[in-house]
């Protein structure tokens, strides 16, 4: 069988190109996200939306990830695990609240700094919390004419 050096040139360059997208993808998507992290926690009573790999953001800049969701069988709320990375100082009176991209976007976690001259150490738990809001939920409430007077 032989082999034509114009095609195995051509082979290589296309498997070059494939190595180097996946490269890229996994970047853009976080997967490879370098650095030091610790991990905080947080109840919601409403998780819609966020799933492991969720960005964690503070002033719309993305500085970690949902690292992990379970129920709580007690509380009936989604404890959620998330790393932030190292170096970011966040106040102990911080909230966490979920959410949306936009109208048509995905949710995302969001931190709102507080003022507190103390900041969270790993393992810590935020308690303030706000969850996801249904946008199905406030639609039927306008159409309905939820009237709260």
């Amino acid at each position: 069988m032989s082999h034509n050096p114009t095609e195995v040139f051509a082979g290589g360059i296309v498997l070059a190109a494939a190595v180097a997208f996946a490269v890229y993808a996994g970047q853009a998507a976080g997967l490879a996200q370098g650095g030091a992290s610790y991990d905080l926690s947080a109840s919601f009573r409403s998780l819609e939306g966020v799933s492991i790999g969720t960005d964690v953001r503070l002033a719309g800049v993305k500085i970690g990830t949902v690292t992990g969701v379970e129920l709580n069988p007690e509380t009936f709320r989604a404890d959620t695990v998330f790393s932030v990375k190292e170096g970011i100082q966040i106040p102990d009176d911080s909230s966490v609240v979920i959410s949306s991209e936009g109208l048509l976007g995905g949710n995302f976690v969001e931190i709102m700094p507080g003022g507190s001259p103390f900041a969270l150490e790993a393992g810590d738990e935020i308690v303030d919390t706000q969850g996801a809001v249904s946008l199905i939920s406030l639609l039927v409430k306008f159409v309905a004419g939820g009237d709260d007077t």
